[in-house]
């Protein structure tokens, strides 16, 4: 067997997308079934329950968006100028980050001769990516990439939210509240096992964490819209 016939399968490199996405589904399910609970609890006609959770999807998907963008930009942003000083400093003083590097792969274990074949080779090679990865930790593969984590989260988000609403549409008004609570319980028990099975992890863990706090989320809005219906 060559090296070019092994092949692995980590779950690593799909970590950012993985995470974007699991985080904006699961957001819109609980959102949006915690919206149409607090709703309903208030007595609302079902035409408005539908206006209601419609709007909370376009209005939560928006939000996913801008949120993401925003704090992965920031990351980018950080990450460039990150390079941009180590760029400098490789043009500045080569024999200096040449050393560092040498010492880097020395305390990672590598005899020092060898460190030192090592870090020639890679700086000959590309000496900015070289530092990139073993000074900064930054490489390629986990970039950070602002418009893609914006768009899986809205897309995640507005999809786990019309699943809720697809429940709405579905079940008659008086197991509104019970169709919409185990309906979105389930699809949220189906999400967290798939992203716990996805990343190789627990997916009973995985199953329980996400049912523990969506249904403490969703009891606490609809007691909260029960509330507010008899008050008002």
């Amino acid at each position: 067997m060559t090296a070019n016939d092994h092949q692995e399968d980590h779950a690593l490199g799909s970590i950012a997308w993985l995470r974007a996405s699991v985080l904006g589904a699961n957001d819109g399910i609980v959102s949006t079934s915690s919206l149409l609970l607090g709703v309903a609890a208030a007595n609302t006609d079902h035409h408005l329950l539908l206006i209601t959770g419609v709007a909370g999807v376009v209005a939560g998907a928006m939000s996913m968006a801008t949120g993401e963008y925003i704090s992965v930009s920031s990351q980018a942003d950080t990450e460039k100028g990150a390079l941009a000083k180590e760029k400098e400093e490789i043009r500045a003083d080569f024999e200096s980050e040449f050393k560092e590097l040498v010492g880097i792969y020395q305390r990672r274990g590598l005899e020092p001769d060898l460190a030192k074949k090592v870090a020639e080779q890679l700086m000959a090679h590309d000496a900015l990516g070289a530092h990139a990865r073993d000074e900064l930790g930054i490489s390629e593969a986990y970039l950070a990439r602002p418009v893609q984590a914006a768009l899986a989260s809205a897309m995640s988000f507005a999809l786990g939210g019309l699943l809720p609403l697809l429940v709405v549409l579905a079940a008659p008004r008086h197991l509104l509240s019970a169709a919409i609570s185990i309906a979105s319980l389930f699809f949220l028990a189906v999400l967290g096992g798939l992203a716990a099975r996805i990343g190789k992890a627990s997916v009973l863990k995985g199953v329980l964490r996400v049912i523990l706090w969506s249904a403490l989320a969703m009891l606490v809005t609809a007691a909260i819209g029960g509330l507010v219906g008899k008050i008002i």
